[in-house]
């Protein structure tokens, strides 16, 4: 089975089989120098690209980290997976020690939603969401947010060691 087909498949398991209805993303001009292939964060316009190589680049709205919990630099993808299991943060867990230790995939209250994109260093991921109306708007502990349909878009257009780089 592809990896495309078992990704469509995880979405529809959350009920999300409608994929190409709500389409976010957009092909714009991307005048920054960066790699194509390469993953840009802008924090300030809560926009992630992905970089075309040719001018242009993928435009997704994420959300980002509160202010507080955001960071800055540069990471790169090491892992990719479909309807991750997740643990929460000892911070998340100090904020809401209700949560449980471990949210299984694909659960309706797992906020990572259809598929994560862990970073290097071990602490943040972009992932999808189980919150679409945070989408725009400063609402992590530091990872990037984006609608279910747009994530699984970059998880089928990078690879683990892709750059990640969050400006301001």
């Amino acid at each position: 089975m592809s990896r495309q087909i078992r990704v469509l498949a995880a979405l529809a398991g959350l009920g999300l089989t409608t994929i190409g209805a709500a389409q976010a993303r957009e092909v714009v001009p991307f005048p920054y120098h960066a790699a194509a292939g390469s993953v840009v964060v802008s924090v300030s316009e809560r926009r992630l690209y992905l970089v075309n190589g040719d001018g242009t680049a993928i435009r997704y709205p994420v959300a980002v980290g509160k202010p507080g919990k955001q960071w800055f630099g540069t990471a790169s993808i090491d892992g990719k997976y479909v309807r991750p299991a997740w643990s929460p943060p000892w911070e998340v867990k100090r904020d809401n020690p209700r949560l449980p230790n471990l949210i299984a995939g694909g659960a309706p209250g797992n906020p990572m939603g259809a598929a994560a994109l862990t970073l290097s260093g071990g602490q943040y991921a972009i992932h999808g969401t189980n919150r679409p109306s945070s989408i725009g708007t400063w609402a992590s502990y530091g990872c990037i947010r984006m609608y279910n349909q747009d994530v699984v878009d970059l998880y089928e257009r990078v690879d683990v060691g892709t750059p990640v780089t969050l400006v301001r």
